[in-house]
């Protein structure tokens, strides 16, 4: 599952002299939030223990031992406990990942344990029906049966089980509606939690009394266990009017399913229990364990930085903001930097980790890693030595192909020279389509893994 810097290689890339290193930078953050990697790593067999960091959890030699997951990391995660421990240690299992998430080829054996494919970021009937399985499976458990359930980015959609008189065409409509609302994933998830059975805690209900321990590669920042795949097995702090709030505040309360809002304002209305709080029993059989988040991507990505060469800097893994807010002002950073830098011989890397947000008013394609670039591009414009480069650790920015986009000081005239503006792309969220033209969009494939977005500006 190793990714290796030549995927990373756009046409600007293939041109400028610190190409090479700049793809095995990329590279290396990706490869150091590997999932498969990371559960190998936490396992100790055949003591049947599990070691993260300094937490350690010895598996019951007692009792069924269960495997589940949902989210674009866990089909890795699952292929590397099996390969660790072996199928024949499994009773049986689940793992639920976006499409074409499943590495391919696999020799694993992989007994009791089915992986399937969902839709993402709108849920799907294959997940709807994956998660009625996985539901069933987790049922009835006692107490020296033991579930290890890996949860990732994506988990929010692809575990999915709406709650109350709510549908599945009601969940994607409001979906649809959230994410070009331009809410955050905190915001996202606060609503999905009030509307599904298995969110907010739901799962762990379901599991108890069985011991569960889960394992987790972030996609939240700060690494909130109750957002990351909408908290499944974790306390939730939200309301139910937190929720509502939250649909209000985007003006969408109005264009909402009936059945949604109906389900809210009955759980305002103390109709519903609120979803399980902490102190709740189910709780108390509970572990989580985060195996990596987009501080583990950067830090690799400082490390090669340096090995290349480079006087590198993380100065932030908590980026966040509307995308094209974000692209302007690094570009202005990029353009102080450059006016004001006296060269040294040493080039110098930037790195930014977070995740930014787009309000979506045009019919273009792309995403907030393409439309942070494409908003860069004007500021960019004939600055020597530059490049700006974003990247969403999945492999896949928004609902496209690619990862994000490379800009450099010679973007924005190789455009004009197509006859393509970059003020009309960008009015029409369309950075997809304007960097498919300049061969500058970073197409990795699928990273198995997601652990937010890693931008770079780097001077040479």
């Amino acid at each position: 599952m190793k990714t290796y810097p030549d995927r990373y290689k756009t046409v600007s890339l293939n041109h400028i002299p610190v190409g090479d290193a700049i793809g095995r930078i990329l590279a290396a953050a990706i490869n150091a939030v590997d999932p498969y990697i990371l559960v190998q790593n936490a396992f100790h067999y055949p003591q049947r223990q599990i070691s993260v960091h300094r937490s350690k959890f010895n598996l019951s030699p007692h009792g069924k031992l269960i495997l589940i997951g949902a989210g674009k990391a866990s089909a890795a995660m699952g292929q590397g406990i099996i390969d660790r421990i072996g199928c024949d240690s499994i009773s049986g299992g689940m793992i639920i990942t976006k499409n074409g998430y499943i590495p391919q080829p696999t020799d694993t054996d992989t007994g009791n344990v089915i992986f399937v494919e969902a839709g993402h970021p709108v849920p799907d009937e294959r997940g709807l029906n994956a998660t009625t399985y996985l539901t069933q499976l987790v049922s009835g458990l006692n107490p020296d049966d033991q579930v290890i359930c890996l949860l990732s980015g994506g988990g929010s959609s692809l575990l999915t089980r709406p709650a109350g008189n709510i549908s599945l065409p009601d969940i994607q409509q409001l979906t649809d509606l959230l994410l070009l609302s331009g809410a955050s994933i905190q915001e996202l998830n606060t609503v999905r939690k009030h509307i599904d059975e298995i969110k907010g805690g739901g799962l762990a209900r379901t599991i108890y009394p069985a011991r569960l321990i889960v394992l987790v590669v972030s996609d939240v920042l700060g690494d909130p266990l109750d957002l990351i795949a909408s908290g499944p097995c974790f306390p939730d702090p939200s309301t139910y009017s937190d929720a509502l709030n939250i649909l209000n505040k985007y003006e969408i309360t109005h264009k909402t399913p009936k059945n949604i809002i109906n389900h809210l304002n009955l759980g305002i209305n103390h109709i519903f229990n609120e979803i399980p709080k902490i102190g709740d029993k189910i709780y108390s059989r509970v572990d989580h364990l985060i195996l990596a988040n987009v501080k583990t991507a950067s830090r690799a990505a400082h490390r090669q930085a340096c090995a290349e060469g480079f006087d590198a800097s993380i100065i932030t893994t908590n980026l966040t903001g509307e995308a094209r807010q974000v692209g302007l002002e690094l570009s202005h950073l990029a353009r102080n930097r450059n006016h004001s830098w006296i060269p040294r011989g040493t080039p110098i890397c930037l790195i930014f980790g977070g995740e930014t947000t787009v309000s979506v008013k045009g019919l273009g394609r792309g995403g907030r890693n393409q439309e942070i670039a494409l908003a860069a591009v004007q500021g960019l414009a004939s600055l020597e030595n530059t490049a700006l480069l974003t990247l969403a650790t999945d492999g896949g920015d928004g609902s496209t192909d690619a990862a994000g986009a490379v800009v450099t000081g010679l973007t924005a005239a190789k455009a004009h020279a197509l006859g393509i503006d970059p003020a009309r792309f960008l009015d029409d969220n369309d950075a997809y389509s304007f960097f498919d033209a300049l061969g500058d969009l970073i197409k990795p494939g699928p990273t198995f893994t997601n652990v937010n977005d890693l931008v770079f500006l780097f001077l040479w």
